[in-house]
């Protein structure tokens, strides 16, 4: 059964207040306070002179239990929301996997799910290894991206992202955190810009919610288990508005979802997942043998929703 064997996060020590971020690229008074006030959003961590290398580095060595493992890492994966995240021949990936003697591992990018993708990867790589034939083989996937155009730092009347990077080891099989199921729900007449559709903006924000509660479900339904098994809800840090109004749509109590991230983080793409999880299992708030369960939602649109067990 795939399991995450440990997780690291880096966090950028510059925090940037929402509206020093809207200043630079151009957000209206009205849509600020709007962000703040309705969205719960303050600040964002950002890294503006470093590099998506330097992200994810930074990331790898947080985490000590890749220590003396190089040689286990059979397979690298980059969840990534962006299509293209540096100009050709730059692989930030492979210097990644150079730079940590990862001389085993066959390195690639999981896109085309936005920010859900990192549970793609999960669910990929716990796959994967299940097909290794090798017992001790390990995953290695990480997440984060850099802001790098006004397309990478907003969505409108949505969110507006950050630099947060982790880097997640995985197995084929553990005794903590093992996923029990994994949902996707697939929306692709949402997909293109519906920033720049009005109409289309509109059913997709009249979707979200219903869709993402049906991924939920589904995996609940999948692990066999119902949301009052929940011990906690980890969600993406894209707003707290639209959590609370999922939270009703479910009857679950939101003081049970990881929410802080959200005004102290901000929405770092497909890392949001990893970065809720360090933040429960650091803050005490998941128990050994607790049910929790991660969700996301990927423009374009992908809703998923992942059910493990701590």
């Amino acid at each position: 059964m795939t399991a995450l064997e440990a997780v690291a996060v880096h966090l950028p020590p510059r925090l940037e207040p929402i509206e020093d971020v809207g200043a630079r690229i151009g957000l209206t008074p009205r849509q600020l306070r709007i962000f703040r006030r309705f969205h719960g959003l303050d600040q964002v961590r950002l890294d503006p002179d470093g590099t998506l290398l330097d992200l994810l580095d930074a990331a790898v060595r947080a985490l000590p239990e890749l220590r003396g493992n190089e040689h286990r890492i059979r397979y690298l994966l980059h969840a990534r929301s962006t299509p293209v995240a540096a100009p050709y021949p730059i692989n930030p990936l492979h210097q990644l996997k150079e730079r940590f003697g990862l001389t085993r591992a066959d390195a690639f990018t999981v896109t085309q799910q936005a920010c859900a993708a990192s549970l793609l990867a999960v669910d990929l790589a716990g796959r994967l290894l299940a097909d290794d034939g090798d017992p001790s083989a390990l995953a290695l996937v990480v997440a984060g991206e850099k802001t790098f155009t006004r397309d990478a730092q907003l969505l409108p009347g949505t969110t507006i992202f950050a630099e947060a990077a982790t880097a997640c080891l995985v197995s084929a099989d553990g005794d903590r955190n093992r996923v029990l199921s994994y949902a996707v729900r697939q929306r692709p007449e949402f997909h293109g810009r519906p920033v720049d559709d009005p109409e289309l903006m509109t059913r997709y924000q009249r979707e979200y919610q219903p869709t993402m509660v049906e991924a939920i479900g589904a995996a609940l339904d999948q692990a066999g288990l119902g949301l009052a098994d929940l011990a906690l809800l980890l969600p993406h840090n894209v707003n707290q508005a639209s959590w609370r109004m999922i939270c009703r749509e479910l009857d679950y109590p939101v003081e049970r979802v990881v929410l802080d991230n959200v005004a102290s983080v901000g929405h770092s793409f497909a890392a949001d997942a990893f970065v809720n999880l360090r933040t429960a299992t650091t803050g005490g708030a998941l128990r050994p043998g607790d049910h929790y369960l991660i969700a996301a939602a990927g423009i374009g649109a992908t809703f998923a929703a992942m059910v493990l067990q701590h």
